[in-house]
């Protein structure tokens, strides 16, 4: 096999230990570090993949949470809407029961007036009445 480094052995960062002097791997010693290199390279595939599908689960998670999120927030303006029509509903009847009974007041106080009018009237009445008898002279 050509080039500066023994069979089995690539690369810069090899000791130069391994390289200069060192025999090379057996038949079955490179097949069981390439049976292992395969492995760890499988096993690395696999991690990549588990991260991806999580990674993916994550990215649904986050769009369905998105999605429930604007689902609350629109059932929540639609309850808050429905929530102040009823109020609204509700001052405008009691605003009404409110007009109703300053009417009935105002109506009550106009009578109780023309009563206090009334009773003026009768108590000058006999004021002059009692000061007529009181001058009148006895006989």
């Amino acid at each position: 096999m050509g080039g500066p480094y023994p069979s089995g052995i690539h690369g810069p960062d090899v000791p130069h230990s391994v390289t200069m002097g060192s025999p090379a791997l057996g038949p079955r010693s490179s097949l069981y570090f390439a049976s292992l290199d395969a492995a760890v390279e499988g096993l690395q595939q696999r991690v990549q993949d588990i991260l991806r599908r999580l990674n993916g689960g994550r990215e649904e998670a986050h769009t369905e949470l998105s999605g429930v999120r604007d689902s609350l927030l629109l059932k929540v303006s639609e309850l808050t809407e429905q929530l102040e029509e009823r109020l609204f509903h509700g001052y405008g009847f009691h605003n009404g029961l409110i007009q109703e009974r300053l009417q009935a007041l105002s109506e009550v106080l106009e009578r109780v007036e023309g009563v206090q009018a009334e009773l003026r009237r009768i108590c000058c009445t006999v004021e002059a009445v009692y000061q007529d008898l009181c001058l009148q002279p006895e006989d």
